[in-house]
């Protein structure tokens, strides 16, 4: 499977739409059926999984341990905040407005491609994110892929 990649920015309509870009919906298996889960992600963003991936993530989530406390506080905040969305005939996903408050989307998204996921950010807030690690990409590229 390919993976979504790249970035955009799109407006946010009055009711809470963003147009997900052309390239990542055609990157889309047909087992989801334009459908995705959105959910709080990390760094204050949202997280969007195609339907066909998202079961991949319960299954995962199905084989904690519902006895371990930090599999459960884990469990609670991805799935409390999760929310199915249909792509729309204009190719856009509404956001609920509690995850449009979480990640600051509002007038403007940036949509940015991570492989098996699709990520939502406000974009000053990405910018800063951005800033912070500027400094840091060739020491965590060799941290996370150097052998």
């Amino acid at each position: 499977m390919a993976g979504f990649k790249g970035q955009a920015e799109y407006s946010v309509d009055s009711k809470g739409r963003v147009a997900i870009p052309a390239r990542m919906r055609n990157v889309l298996n047909p087992e989801a059926k334009g459908t995705f889960t959105i959910t709080r992600g990390f760094e204050r963003c949202i997280f969007a999984y195609p339907m066909d991936q998202w079961v991949t993530i319960e299954a995962e989530m199905s084989s904690l341990n519902a006895y371990n406390k930090d599999a459960r506080a884990f469990m609670r905040s991805i799935l409390m905040w999760a929310d199915e969305v249909t792509l729309d005939g204009q190719g856009r996903i509404s956001i609920p407005k509690p995850l449009a408050e979480f990640a600051g989307v509002s007038d403007r998204a940036l949509i940015i491609g991570t492989l098996d996921r699709i990520e939502i950010w406000n974009p000053d807030a990405f910018k800063r994110y951005m800033d912070e690690q500027a400094d840091e990409y060739e020491t965590l590229a060799e941290q996370v892929m150097g052998r």
